[in-house]
């Protein structure tokens, strides 16, 4: 049997057998067992059968064969007989395959790309009724041509212009739509299109506006976004369009679909972009009435942007290259009607066209310095005009946003200029109205009264505008306006209204990029020196200058000169007695300007270790056994001034954290000192204690390069027997945050030590906490804290993680240390900021969902045969593991997590319930169907949950009635219907809740479910 035979056979059911066979006859004819003209013949009686479809499988055969030889394996008579051969057969279906290969050819000429074209074209009629696998072949064809062969199809002139447009008509599909108009594209561009223009514009444009909608599990993500560019881009591709483009257009803006209107003004925009200056010129006018009619008759913002967007690349498009600022100009022809009525429409400042005409304004002066020149000039005088003719504040402020609106301009034609030169300067058109501005903003801003926040506002961006265009405004002008914004800041009392403040604080910080050297020279005296030098009794007083400095602290110079100036200040603070408030606010605010910065590279990082780091720590240090400021003995000052040395340690290099390692419990300390460093020392005084604090945070910020170590009288203390030290400490410690920065410390040093050293170690710890801490056990000791937190230090890197939550999870039938350690499960996936990758810790990617899928089914299994004294001690420990947990992991136990959780509504602990209820909440939004079962359940708990506030918290009562809100549009109606009426009515106690954001969230919630059974409106 034949090849040919075999692949006739094979071609409907075996459809890579065929291929096979097909490659195989192509090696045959490399290898020259047999020539090309005998695999010709072999197709004999088939290529001439009556049955159309036998016919097209011995093509389709040829051409498989072709597809599967090398480049070169055909000479160029071949190639052109082949090219004949496909070319006369083309009817009959598998002759484009071969095509395709042929034109991919080297030997493949001008000649025969032309043959292959006119073979298309003569059979579009029978081609275009394929089913869309074959049309889309026959389209990339033609690509395929225009790629390779586009000199030979541009040389027909019209002929290929008639011809694709012929191939190309009627078309549906996407796929095929996405290459037709990249083709059509190309000949819009690059041919003579001049006497087929009208042509090539109906064979798009039918298509316009795209409404395709991709199917959700569509494999070629082809959006409908990406078919309008395309046909956008073919609209827009030639002046010649413009004639039959913008009639259409502009009646399609009469569309009631807004959709339909934002496309045809994207396309009026890209048009405008792409069509020649002459042409633009002539229908500027034309556009300029439905345009405005778009935006000064806004229905949706959108689209009055889009309109907006428009009208400024048509004035964009008539500025290009223009130097004069003559009014016989494109350009000031098109701007003339448009300032007349936007001049007219400003003449009733309050009338709702007023502020559309102001952005109208904005956005054509924005189009270049021409246009800016010539909107100012017809439009600023009578402005100003206006304003002084009119009394009410309301038309004032509108004016002024107008004004402002320009200078915005002017601002934005800087900043995209850069250092390019404009012609005319941007300043120069403001020139002759700078004083008035100046004065008319001033007067406003320093002389109205201070409830006219959004009046003062306005004048206060003018200034700012004024401020930041280039050159515009000289160095004592803006120094003048720097004075207003400090006096603003500081001094005026604005009745709890903060937007003036916030505004100028904003444009201080602005003014700093600018101009530096005036907010040193002005600012920083002026915020300084209204620091007071100890703590005052009112907070108000600091915090607002202090939030200002911090926020200015911008540039480098700037926050360098600010650290000096605040560490003064903090010195003459630490001189006073007094509340430790103020010296934790000049603290916080040090670290809030270092954290603006890249701190390893910054070149004053050792200074700030001198200056800072070693000074506040010894210092603090001494205070805590009563020899130094009693302001730095406070928790809450230790734990800001910790933060802070930590930015610092933490950017030094590798060498130095090494020697900063040695100092983290002796704390920069001398040896004569009175300072004793905590370790292996017995019951010292909680402020002497509290120095640990900043020994976690040096411990952390070292990192994992530097062993944290501590010297003892007999020798060098081992890691483990630092552990061990800081267990007995942690497990006696009655201070809350002391014990906690303790806990701190042993889980980063076990969780950063090779585990070599310290996997077996900590876990020996943790199963017998007392005996490493060398203490008995007694009634007022806890060692659960020490248990979870080694825990927690080893699953995070994901050690020994089955021995470890063996241990933890049998501790919760404990009778004794049950409930606590049914809460410390809280704390085994919780973030932490001592312990975080920031500070070297070890945190596997998986952890979370490996301690989950552990633990979840160990719960739900012991739990239901668990003590009933011990079961809540498993709903606790499950919402301490859910709580941090990815919803996506959680979801994939939904069956087992519900019915614990809804035991869990009957918990009397709090916090366990307000988080049992956000899950049900994910549960209910991610999955509904699973849920739909409870609801009888569910529904009673949570409205029993969303009452009564003296027994549930206010976050219960709040995520109770969010929860419910959420179950009508997710839970089937027919589920929820019989518990409408008593949802209604149970929610209705929510509706007094004494907390605000309670009372709405219950108004919605019944809103809701009164209105489930409702039909759409829409439907």
């Amino acid at each position: 049997m034949s090849d040919v035979e075999q692949y006739l056979l094979k071609s409907d059911d075996d459809k890579i057998g065929a291929e096979q066979i097909a490659r195989r006859t192509a090696h045959k004819l490399e290898s020259k067992e047999i020539s090309l003209i005998e695999v010709v013949q072999s197709l004999g009686e088939y290529i001439n059968d009556e049955v159309p479809s036998i016919r097209s499988k011995a093509v389709t055969y040829l051409s498989s064969v072709i597809r599967a030889l090398a480049d070169t394996a055909l000479s160029r008579q071949q190639v052109q007989v082949l090219c004949q051969f496909f070319c006369d057969r083309i009817e009959d279906g598998g002759a484009i395959g071969g095509l395709r290969k042929l034109q991919s050819l080297s030997r493949f000429n001008t000649e025969m790309a032309v043959m292959t074209f006119r073979a298309l074209v003569e059979h579009f009629q029978d081609l275009m009724i394929r089913p869309h696998s074959q049309r889309l072949q026959i389209l990339e064809l033609l690509n395929d041509l225009m790629l390779n062969h586009r000199a030979a199809l541009k040389g027909l002139g019209d002929e290929s212009i008639i011809g694709i447009t012929d191939l190309v008509s009627g078309e549906k599909d996407p796929r095929s739509l996405m290459i037709i108009f990249s083709i059509l594209h190309v000949v819009m561009v690059e041919w003579d299109i001049p006497r087929q223009a009208e042509t090539l514009f109906d064979s798009v444009f039918c298509y316009f506006p795209i409404t395709f909608r991709p199917p959700p599990d569509d494999p070629f993500r082809i959006t409908a976004q990406d078919l309008k560019t395309r046909l956008r881009n073919c609209i827009a591709a030639s002046s010649y369009f413009a004639p039959f483009a913008f009639p259409q257009l502009i009646e399609k803006l009469d569309s009631p679909s807004p959709n339909v209107k934002k496309d045809v003004l994207q396309t009026l925009a890209a048009c405008a972009t792409s069509y020649s200056v002459s042409v633009m010129s002539n229908y500027s006018i034309t556009l300029w009435d439905p345009l405005k009619y778009e935006i000064l008759n806004v229905q949706e913002e959108d689209l009055a942007e889009a309109a907006l967007v428009a009208l400024e690349a048509i004035a964009t498009r008539l500025g290009e290259g223009l130097t004069s600022t003559s009014q016989t100009t494109h350009l000031a022809r098109y701007l003339r009607p448009i300032t007349k009525e936007c001049n007219e429409q400003l003449h009733e400042p309050q009338h709702k066209q007023a502020k559309p005409a102001g952005q109208i304004l904005s956005a054509l002066a924005k189009s270049s310095s021409i246009a800016l020149y010539l909107i100012i000039k017809a439009v600023v005088p009578p402005l100003l005009t206006i304003y002084q003719d009119t009394d009410s504040i309301a038309n004032q402020r509108a004016l002024l946003e107008v004004l402002v609106q320009l200078c915005s301009a002017a601002v934005a034609l800087d900043q995209t200029s850069g250092a390019t030169p404009l012609s005319p300067k941007t300043e120069d058109s403001l020139v002759p109205f700078k004083e008035r501005l100046f004065a008319l903003f001033s007067q406003v801003l320093m002389s109205t009264p201070s409830e006219e926040v959004s009046f003062r506002v306005v004048a206060l961006k003018g200034l700012l505008r004024l401020c930041q265009i280039r050159n515009y405004l000289q160095n004592s002008e803006i120094g003048l306006f720097v004075q207003y914004l400090d006096e603003i800041v500081l001094t005026e009392d604005l009745n709890g209204r903060d937007d003036v403040r916030t505004e100028a604080i904003q444009a201080l910080v602005d003014i700093s990029r600018l101009k530096p050297n005036l907010i040193m020279e002005i600012t920083f005296p002026a915020f300084m020196a209204k620091l007071p030098d100890k703590t005052p009794k009112d907070e108000a007083n600091y915090i607002i200058t202090l939030e200002g400095l911090a926020r200015l602290s911008v540039e480098r110079s700037l926050s360098d000169t600010l650290i000096r100036r605040l560490l003064n200040k903090l010195e003459s603070v630490l001189q006073t007695d007094g509340p430790a408030s103020y010296a934790q606010a000049l603290l916080s605010t040090i670290d809030y300007v270092l954290s603006r910065r890249e701190l390893p590279s910054d070149p004053n990082l050792s200074s700030h270790h001198e200056k800072i780091v070693v000074p506040l720590v010894s210092r603090a240090a001494l205070a805590c056994v009563g020899t130094g400021p009693q302001m730095l003995t406070e928790a809450l000052t230790l734990e800001i001034l910790g933060r802070l040395i930590g930015r610092i340690i933490g950017a030094l290099d590798e060498h130095k954290r090494r020697s900063i390692a040695l100092e983290t419990y002796t704390l920069f300390t001398e040896e004569k000192t009175t300072f004793i460093p905590v370790l292996y020392q017995q019951d010292l005084p909680e402020k002497h204690r509290l120095t640990l604090i900043l020994s976690t945070w040096i411990s952390a910020s070292v990192g994992s390069v530097a062993a944290t170590l501590y010297t003892v009288s007999d020798g060098e203390a081992d890691l483990g027997k630092l552990i061990n030290e800081l267990t007995r400490l942690a497990i006696g410690e009655q201070a809350p945050i002391i014990r906690h920065h303790l806990l701190r410390q042993i889980a980063l040093l076990i969780n950063r030590a090779s585990p070599a050293d310290a996997d077996s170690a900590a876990f020996c710890i943790m199963q017998d906490p007392f005996r490493a801490a060398q203490l008995d056990p007694e009634p007022g000791l806890d060692a659960t804290p020490v248990i979870f937190w080694i825990a927690k230090a080893l699953l995070l890197r994901l050690a020994r993680v089955q021995d470890v939550l063996d241990h933890v999870l049998g501790l919760l039938s404990d009778e004794r240390h049950g409930a606590a350690s049914a809460r410390g499960f809280r704390t085994l996936l919780a973030a932490d900021e001592i312990l975080s990758k920031k500070h070297g810790a070890v945190i596997r990617l998986l952890s979370k969902q490996r301690v989950f899928s552990v633990c979840v089914p160990r719960i739900a299994a012991e739990f239901k045969a668990a003590k009933p004294t011990a079961k809540p001690n498993h709903l606790v420990a499950l919402s301490g593991i859910l709580k941090d947990v990815p919803t996506e992991v959680m979801m994939m136990e939904i069956g087992t997590l519900l019915p614990l959780l809804l035991q869990s509504l009957d918990l009397a602990d709090q916090e366990v319930k307000a988080a049992t209820i956000e899950n049900l909440l994910v549960m209910s939004q991610e999955s509904p169907a699973t849920v739909e079962g409870h609801m009888a359940t569910l529904i009673n708990r949570l409205l029993q949950s969303a009452a009564d506030p003296k027994k549930n918290l206010v976050q219960v009562r709040y995520n109770a009635l969010r929860c419910l809100q959420i179950f009508p549009g997710r839970i089937k109606e027919s589920v929820l219907l019989p518990f409408r009426s008593g949802t209604v009515r149970g929610i209705i106690p929510a509706l007094d809740d004494p907390k605000r954001h309670v009372r709405k969230a219950a108004v919605e919630c019944r809103a809701v479910w009164l209105n489930m059974d409702e039909p759409d409106v829409e439907d």
